[in-house]
This record gives structure tokens, sequence and C-alpha cells, in this order.
């Protein structure tokens, strides 16, 4: 604990450029290509995210996950076909939505329904970020794929293919974690205990 995360970040940046330079495989000529080029890639994911946030922010001024959780309640009274159908809903809200807009738009709302459920904070919380982390990682929003996209150089639909199977282990992982809450309360429980 030294540094923020954010902190630790520009403090490798700075490390970097300072070793880029001192090693010499960066030159201060070639220095304002390099930031020309880092600038643009961080302005599209910029842009992304600002999308993603604005759209969250409309979705919750009209109140969509209030109405999505009624309608969860009103579905279903098993925690099972609960969390299945959370899981869908999130798996959608990770493909629209930036992760943290979809976590400060959706637990707010699952929390309670899933208290309601038995469902344990800590378990429902893994659940979600897992599927948060499955959206980074597919169309339409998917920025972990613009990225790779632009630090690659490849097209959005080779990155898009090319994660394809990472995506059946993690699907598999999701599904395990879901339905066998040791796996997520196992550890938790023995550092509390």
């Amino acid at each position: 604990g030294i540094f923020t995360p954010t902190e630790a970040a520009a403090a490798a940046v700075t490390w970097v450029l300072i070793l880029g330079l001192i090693y010499r495989s960066l030159s201060v000529k070639s220095l304002g290509r390099v930031l020309t080029k880092t600038t643009s890639t961080t302005g599209s994911i910029m842009l992304i995210v600002t999308a993603a946030g604005l759209f969250g922010w409309i979705i919750a001024r009209e109140q969509g996950p209030q109405a999505v959780t009624e309608a969860l309640l009103q579905f279903t009274d098993s925690p099972i076909v609960f969390l299945l159908l959370v899981n869908v809903v999130l798996l959608v809200t990770g493909m629209l939505l930036e992760p943290v807009a979809g976590l400060l738009i959706m637990v707010p709302v699952l929390l309670p329904a899933a208290a309601e459920f038995g469902i344990h904070p800590l378990h429902l919380g893994i659940v979600m970020i897992l599927n948060l982390v499955l959206g980074l990682l597919t169309p339409p929003v998917g920025l972990v794929l613009y990225v790779l996209s632009s630090v690659t150089g490849s097209s959005v639909q080779t990155v898009t293919k090319g994660t394809v199977p990472f995506l059946i282990p993690l699907l598999i992982t999701l599904l395990l974690i879901t339905f066998i809450p040791a796996f997520s309360l196992w550890l938790p429980g023995l550092l509390v205990n």
C-alpha cells in the first residue's frame, strides 16, 4: 500500500518512460509519436466509457433496473432460477455497459432482491463481477476488445474471434460459482472463522 491503484498506474508509466529513455528503446524524437498514439488509443477508449456511462445514467433515470428486479421477483420464488435470471440480465448489462456503470446501476437493485432469496451478498457480488467481466469480452461495448484491437492493430472482429476460446471456461466457471456458492464463500469463510 504505498500507492492507490491510480497512483500506481501513473508511477508505472513514469518508470517505464524513464527506463525506455535510459535503455534507449525510446528516444526523445519518438516520444511525440508514442504520446500521440497513446492519446489516440486512450481517447477512443474514453469515448466508449463515456457513452456507456451516459447510457447507464439514462437507464437508471428511467428506473430500468427496478423494473427488471420487480419482474424477476414476480417470475420466480426459486433462488436458483433467480440466479439464472440474474446471470442473463447481467450478461446483457455487461454487453451494453462498462462494468462500473453496470455495478452502480444493478447492485442497489439486485442486492435487496437477492437478500429476499437468502443469497449471500458476497456470492452475489462475485457472480455480478464475473458476468461483467464476460461483458468486457463481448460486443457491442466489449471494452477489452477495443483495447486489444487498438494495441494489436487487428480488427475488432478478429480480436472477438480470438477471445471466444476464453469465453467458454469463463462461462463454465460462472455456472459453477452460481450453482455452488461454496466456491465463492469457502475461502472468505475460512478467513472469518
